[in-house]
């Protein structure tokens, strides 16, 4: 290498690091989200899943992940143990974008690659929060992140069938964020709704959030990270043309938020004729959701209506699920299946180089094998050991049946 290469391949090694610092970030944005929008007696249980799923997809995702998604179909499904480890890959590199592209670690890709699993893994937790066993949601983490989600993967960002037919996602509104909902959707069919969630006469009933100044908190952290999942897509800095993109993916990325959460916030005030907080942190969400599959061209005001547009559907989206008593206690199925689904429609309108016939070919492919899939390990592990706690462990909160302590131990009754 010269000095100009070896000085591109140290930006953009660097760059992709970075991204990657912001994207585990994101864990502790939905952590916060999650402990704000749960129950105060379920806190210190979903922190615990949060914390140790995120262990579990970088450590199944290094053994066996990784080698699945980015393997051709020549090398099959069986794990490479020790595949980023060896002494033989401490000065591998990938090219960013062709032959004569600057290089960036091969190492720097894998940490990026890895975040991004624990992003999708996260989506599940919230949505089955307060009423799933621990151990129960971990084993599907293992299975998830060393299996379901790299399979799909495979086939768009490593090169398998969705991405031959053409379909376009930049960031991942599909092939994270749709994977993750449909994962959701599953264990919420077979778990069930929250006892006094839904009425016998079909009445819903709000079971709000313990916490409205941590799930604020966890949503700002959400919108930092996000900086660096969608920025960090551009794949390298050190160039003219990539770092203009980079700069138009963050422009976008932050339009498409501030969209989101003021389209959410008017539908709740003529809807509901309150500024419902939780469903403006929603619209901000929905916001970056809808704006990954494609963050680099819309311009900012186009990024805007997309996540606008998304911030409209989510709040339709949360109301609808209630009424289908799927009990979803953060929105998350709202925020990421749904929303996800407008995203990835939503790359054509501003992106000649897709096609909705590609797009609609992405979702359902990725849908249905990540449900399907996820409904089965679902149904094997509660047919196993049971996925649901018992109704006393639920009405006494999960923190002291699942991990003997509490979040809020002054708060509770002494006995």
């Amino acid at each position: 290498m010269n000095e100009l290469t070896d000085l591109s391949y140290a930006l953009d090694t660097f760059y992709f690091l970075i991204c990657g610092v912001l994207v585990m970030w994101m864990a502790a944005g939905f952590s916060m989200l999650e402990a704000g929008l749960v129950r105060s007696k379920n806190t210190a249980e979903i922190l615990t899943k949060n914390i140790a799923l995120f262990a579990i997809a970088c450590t199944m995702y290094l053994l066996v992940g990784y080698y699945i998604m980015y393997s051709s179909s020549a090398g099959g499904f069986l794990p490479n143990l020790g595949f980023l480890i060896g002494a033989e890959n401490s000065v591998d590199a990938v090219t960013a974008g062709g032959d004569d592209a600057p290089y960036y670690s091969m190492r720097s890709d894998f940490f990026f690659q890895v975040v991004f699993v624990a992003t999708a893994m996260s989506i599940v937790s919230g949505a089955v929060a307060e009423r799933m066993k621990l151990w129960a949601f971990l084993a599907f983490a293992v299975v998830m992140t060393a299996f379901i989600y790299p399979v799909s993967g495979y086939w768009t960002w490593g090169g398998g069938w969705l991405s031959e037919v053409g379909y376009s996602d930049y960031a991942g509104s599909g092939i994270v964020h749709l994977a993750g909902a449909a994962a959701a959707l599953a264990g919420v069919i077979v778990l069930g709704p929250r006892k006094g969630k839904y009425g016998k006469d079909g009445s819903i009933h709000a079971i709000p959030g313990a916490n409205m100044p941590l799930a604020t908190l966890g949503t700002f952290i959400l919108w930092m990270g996000w900086f660096g999942f969608n920025g960090g897509s551009e794949l390298k800095l050190a160039a003219v043309d990539s770092a203009n993109n980079v700069a138009q993916v963050f422009v976008n990325t932050n339009a498409a938020a501030a969209g989101g959460v003021i389209a959410a916030l008017i539908l709740a005030k003529l809807w509901f004729r309150k500024a419902d907080l939780t469903m403006a942190l929603n619209g901000a969400l929905a916001g970056l959701v809808a704006i990954t599959a494609d963050p680099l061209s819309p311009t900012a005001l186009g990024a805007t209506i997309i996540g606008a547009v998304g911030g409209i559907i989510v709040v339709a989206a949360i109301v609808t699920l209630d009424k289908l008593k799927l009990d979803d206690p953060v929105g998350a199925i709202s925020v990421h299946g749904v929303v996800g689904i407008w995203g990835v429609l939503a790359v054509p309108l501003t992106n000649d180089g897709a096609s909705f016939g590609a797009q609609v070919i992405g979702i359902a492919g990725i849908f249905g094998w990540v449900f399907v899939a996820s409904l089965v390990v679902w149904l094997i592990l509660k047919a196993i050991m049971g996925i649901r706690v018992s109704e006393e462990e639920e009405y006494e909160g999960v923190d002291i049946a699942e991990c003997g302590l509490e979040a809020y131990p002054e708060f509770g009754i002494k006995k």
